[in-house]
């Protein structure tokens, strides 16, 4: 949702307050990366789940930064986006939480399960080294594999 920064301020002379909030921001700096920065994006959707992903990476010294996009999960329930090497080495690259409502539900009442999820993460593989990513369930089951 919406992010607002407030700043509070009290001094002992006079008792003066100010306050200032800041204009929440449109998207979330991991949407704004995806869509601003990621050049190279893949997707998938599972046939069975109907989970849609969508894998955007840039290749660092360190390693891989991500943007993951997730439509169509729903909650509650705690996820994993695990990049898995062309030998089959793992790596958690990042973790959340779906709440009840889920995200990217499309018709849903729900205001905030219409938008997709969109998390910021990082793997030490090289890009050239990764075969796949699976967005898994803390539970170990596979809601949509993606082809890197």
């Amino acid at each position: 949702g919406p992010v607002a920064a407030v700043a509070v301020t009290a001094g002992d002379e006079g008792g003066g307050r100010s306050v200032a909030v800041a204009d929440p921001h449109p998207t979330s700096p991991a949407e704004d990366a995806f869509f601003q920065h990621m050049t190279e994006k893949v997707t998938a959707t599972d046939p069975t789940t109907r989970v849609g992903a969508t894998v955007g990476m840039e290749e660092k010294a360190w390693g891989t930064h991500t943007v993951l996009e997730l439509k169509n999960v729903k909650g509650p329930q705690k996820c994993t986006l695990v990049a898995v090497s062309k030998t089959g080495e793992e790596e958690v690259v990042t973790s959340w939480s779906v709440p009840q409502w889920g995200y990217g539900i499309e018709g849903s009442t729900h205001e905030s399960a219409k938008n997709p999820l969109y998390v910021h993460g990082g793997a030490a593989m090289a890009r050239e080294d990764i075969d796949r990513f699976e967005v898994r369930t803390f539970d170990g089951e596979r809601l949509v594999e993606i082809g890197a």
